[in-house]
């Protein structure tokens, strides 16, 4: 009897082991890919975004005015606060008219009932400062009506003096004085050149007509002043305590008169803001010249003054320029926190990025954060950071801030945050510093070299420690799992978070905490994505992890309620899809993205056979491609047919794959009608897998589907022809269904 022929021959090759067919099997178990969540800039640059978790009255504000009142006028009194020693001498104040000089009078302005109030409320002041030992020596003789007036009087209110006499320009020369209350320089430095008027403004020119007086008394009673009292003069008349505190050198006298002076009476009299800005160029550039930057030197009170009424002008290059200065001053306290806010405001303005970036205002605030105390200057560090969050927006400043080490600050502040307990007072207000530090982070964490910095650095462990400790903050846990979503879609640092076995808790904890949360949630099931899509460990950790598929089915279940609702609202306005089906709802977007997450889980084998085995899981699989159409959201579909895909590789008992298999099968011929293409491969892969059972066999005889299958034969796309051939080889193992492959010209294809 003739033997019969096979209905196909096999080509002769060489023998497969097992391991290559296992391998080859595997094969078809498929991790997903998908688009990180979108961030959408902020329109406005606030301290807090738009989608802030903070109340408005619980947060500091990103707007405020700025006056020369936000400043410390008194900040460089003694640290210690005790009161300096008075002088043993008490000067006697006389203005004889019969005295020489006595022909200059003082002007003497109308007085009406707001100038009265305005005179006793600075008299007040004035008593109040002195008793604080701000102002005056204890000792000090009292002033009389006149002269107390006068001195109280606001500039603006004061008539000028035209002075010509030598020995008082001698006089201006030597105390260049400066009162607290009108804040006036008067100087002339230009004794070379023909003489011209000075203005004398406020209890400046008092305090010369009074010291000539008490000059002629000293003379008249045969009184020679001492240097103590010399030193004290300069006291009472610049009413700054601050000069006693350092020795100044003839070298440092004389380039303060030569040099710094000048600049500071520009100051006081040009009223053009181009002019002085330009005024300030030239004071920084003389200041660092004379190594006065952050020195205490022995006027150092009288340049900040000047600086801090010059506040008062609305001008952001003016208050740029300000600012550093300021700043390079070392300044602290309540200046401290206005030099900041100064810098913040003109951050804000993303019209100012040009200016900035041709300054070195960045340099200043870096300094302020690696040198000031944490708990000390809080306030100052969150305005001091937030003008640094507003410069992290500008790629050129960007740049800047990494090569300038930026990130090592950031993190060495963020170490510091975190050794602050949540029993401690300023555990709440440090969270708003962190919100600045995590946004400026994630900013950062765009460019390659901050990357391989956070890794090396072991940024990973600190962002899950300031995680852990602000669970209930859902602004800082925003950005800090922001950061983890941009830099978990490179190995390097994925490979970093997957080794830090704390972050599976973490992340489980806070879905189930901000599970309403979108943009939240999102992230995080993006993150999880990343983190099993290649590494087999985190895969096992995570699913070992106590609830961690109930969480994940939490979701899902969530999630697809709220994607039925919205397509319940378009079909009830009469809209049967979405407007742009090329972009996914945010509801559609969660359920892509954790689909994609169990997707990748099943590759492992333990792991995926449980997950086969888990009938709540297949069945919001399956409900997917049933009320899903490709056509409204062709990733969320492809999706769910790859994860059934990967499970039904799984030969387990109690398969809920194996129990759902004809409903599958249902689903998956929708998908075959389909005009998508990626959607037509990935069912024809499930049945693949499927037809190994006969009562999927006979489906796919019953509704034709093999006619379809051998025609894909016909494909250029090689895994098509790969999937095609799978499900008829599977047909073949029934002898009764050959035949039809034969008359349908498969074999011949």
């Amino acid at each position: 009897m003739e033997k019969p022929e096979p209905f196909y021959r096999l080509s002769v090759s060489k023998q497969k082991t097992s391991s290559e067919i296992i391998n080859e099997a595997k094969s078809v178990l498929r991790t997903l890919r998908t688009r990180r969540p979108f961030t959408p800039a902020e329109d406005q640059r606030k301290l807090f975004g738009s989608g802030s978790s903070r109340a408005p009255q619980n947060r500091p504000p990103s707007v405020f005015s700025l006056h020369a009142s936000s400043f410390d006028l008194a900040e460089s009194r003694p640290a210690s606060g005790v009161r300096l020693s008075p002088l043993d001498y008490k000067p006697i104040l006389v203005i004889s008219s019969e005295d020489e000089d006595s022909s200059v009078s003082l002007p003497k302005p109308a007085v009406d009932a707001a100038e009265v109030r305005k005179v006793s409320d600075a008299r007040a002041q004035l008593f109040r400062r002195t008793s604080q030992g701000d102002a005056f020596p204890a000792k000090m003789a009292p002033l009389d009506h006149h002269e107390e007036k006068l001195d109280c009087e606001e500039p603006a209110m004061m008539s000028s003096l035209h002075r010509t006499n030598d020995n008082c320009l001698a006089e201006q020369r030597a105390y260049t004085p400066f009162n607290d209350k009108s804040e006036q320089l008067i100087c002339n430095e230009h004794s070379g050149k023909p003489e011209r008027e000075d203005v004398l403004k406020g209890t400046a020119g008092k305090h010369l007509f009074q010291l000539k007086g008490e000059s002629n008394q000293m003379k008249k009673h045969g009184i020679v002043a001492s240097q103590p009292s010399s030193i004290g003069w300069k006291r009472r008349l610049t009413g700054l305590e601050d000069d006693t505190r350092t020795d100044e050198s003839e070298e440092e006298k004389s380039f303060w008169h030569m040099k710094v002076l000048p600049i500071l009476h520009e100051l006081e009299s040009e009223d053009n803001v181009e002019s002085l800005c330009w005024a300030c160029t030239k004071l920084y550039q003389v200041l660092n010249e004379g190594n006065m930057l952050g020195k205490r030197f022995k006027r150092r009170s009288m340049l900040l003054k000047t600086l801090y009424k010059l506040v008062e002008i609305d001008s952001d290059p003016l208050c740029l320029k300000l600012a550093k200065i300021i700043l390079s001053m070392k300044v602290d306290g309540k200046n401290l926190l206005g030099a900041c806010k100064l810098a913040f405001k003109v951050c804000r303005n993303g019209i100012n990025d040009y200016l900035i970036q041709n300054d070195t205002l960045l340099d200043c605030l870096l300094e302020v954060l690696r040198t000031e105390d944490l708990q000390k200057n809080n306030e100052a560090l969150l305005y001091c950071l937030g003008a640094i969050k507003f410069m992290s927006g500008n790629a050129v400043l960007l740049n800047e801030m990494v090569n300038k080490g930026a990130v090592e600050m950031l993190l060495q502040l963020m170490k510091q945050i975190n050794s602050i307990k949540e029993n401690d007072s300023h555990f709440s207000s440090l969270g708003h510093l962190l919100v600045q530090l995590t946004a400026t982070l994630r900013n950062l964490a765009d460019l390659p070299q901050t990357r391989c910095q956070l890794v090396c650095s072991g940024a990973v462990s600190e962002l899950c420690v300031a995680l852990e400790q602000r669970m209930n903050d859902k602004d800082v846990c925003t950005y800090i799992v922001r950061i983890f979503s941009k830099l978990s879609s490179y190995n390097d640092f994925c490979a970093a978070l997957a080794d830090c076995s704390r972050c599976y808790i973490l992340f489980l904890a806070l879905l189930n905490k901000h599970q309403k949360q979108q943009d939240l949630v999102i992230r995080i099931i993006f993150i999880l994505g990343n983190l099993t899509a290649k590494n087999n460990q985190a895969r096992e950790q995570f699913f070992k992890e106590e609830g961690s598929v109930n969480t994940l089915m939490s979701l899902f279940q969530t999630y697809h309620e709220l994607d039925l609702k919205e397509e319940k609202w378009y079909h009830e306005r009469g809209r049967e899809e979405k407007k742009n089906p090329q972009h996914p709802s945010k509801a559609e977007d969660v359920l892509i993205k954790l689909i994609r997450v169990l997707a990748n889980l099943s590759i492992h084998p333990s792991v995926g056979a449980a997950l086969a085995a888990a009938h709540h899981v297949v069945e919001l699989l399956v409900t997917v491609l049933e009320y899903k159409s490709i056509e409204v959201c062709e990733e969320l579909v492809i999706n769910a047919a790859t994860t059934i895909n990967n499970l039904s590789f799984y030969k387990v008992k109690s398969s809920a794959v194996q129990d759902k298999k004809l409903r599958i099968a249902e689903m998956l011929l929708k998908l075959l009608m389909s005009n998508n293409m990626d959607g037509v491969v990935e069912a024809v892969r499930v049945f693949g897998n499927l037809s190994q059972y006969h009562e999927i066999c006979d489906f796919i005889i019953q509704k034709k589907i093999h006619k379809f299958v051998i025609a894909l034969l016909d494909a250029k796309n090689q895994d098509v022809c790969f999937s095609a051939c799978g499900v008829l080889l599977n047909l073949t193992v029934d002898k009764d269904r050959r035949a039809l492959l034969m008359e349908e010209g498969g074999i011949g294809k």
